[in-house]
């Protein structure tokens, strides 16, 4: 078992790991725990009461948090003609075709965090479905990331849109901010996509959907939120 830092340990002391609390308590705790020397982010961690096996019960989506995330995100649009164009304007990081297809297959390229494409470019981007998919970089409809309207899917990442989805284990995580935006704008940024994770409920899904839900900063403990009080 590895070793718990004296930073981890002071910061688990702090609060009882095994208690389930609201949402304002679990903010307030989560930022006064991060105390790492960089500014470090915030996650959270959805259990859901769903088999993503099934087609019928997956979650997934995309949100644009009212904060943002505070990360700067990278994005490679493919796209040709008048729609390179618009993304480029529009304030793409690259811009390209079978070009980038070729790039990540035989460099091993990554210098990017989202990918968006034209719907006409998903012949040459689902080739790279092996490589970008176990990444969760391939493009996808639901979550606005196969578009024609470039500006406006580059403008809502750029201003902080989050996607989440499942895990094999039936898990979303997702960043909901940094430590230096302090409980408010966390605790805004936490409902935002807790209100958009139940209006993504199947209809498929039985039982109780939220079955916990940890917010976490990258050197501290995690902080349970009472998942029944969530308006599920």
């Amino acid at each position: 078992m590895p070793k718990m830092g004296k930073r981890f340990k002071a910061a688990s002391e702090k609060f009882d790991k095994s208690k389930l609390h609201d949402v304002s308590e679990a903010m307030e705790l989560i930022t006064e725990t991060a105390t790492a020397k960089f500014d470090e982010t915030i996650e959270v961690h959805i259990r859901l009461g769903v088999d993503g096996r099934h087609a019928d019960q997956q979650v997934r989506g995309a949100i644009v948090l009212p904060h943002g995330t505070g990360k700067s995100k990278k994005v490679l649009v493919f796209a040709k003609g008048a729609k390179a164009e618009e993304a480029e304007k529009a304030g793409a990081d690259y811009v390209g075709a079978e070009d980038m297809a070729e790039k990540i297959q035989k460099q091993n390229w990554f210098d990017f965090d989202v990918v968006v494409a034209t719907p006409d470019m998903m012949g040459v981007v689902g080739r790279l479905g092996k490589i970008l998919g176990p990444k969760g970089l391939m493009p996808n409809p639901k979550s606005g990331t196969v578009t024609m309207d470039l500006e406006k899917a580059l403008s809502e990442i750029k201003a902080g849109k989050v996607e989440y989805r499942l895990d094999k284990q039936n898990i979303i995580h997702t960043p909901i901010g940094k430590a230096s935006f302090g409980k408010e704008k966390i605790e805004d940024n936490f409902r935002a996509i807790i209100e958009a994770v139940i209006k993504a409920k199947p209809a498929a899904a039985k039982g109780q959907y939220m079955k916990s839900v940890v917010v976490t900063s990258t050197m501290g403990p995690g902080v349970k939120v009472n998942p029944a009080i969530l308006g599920q």
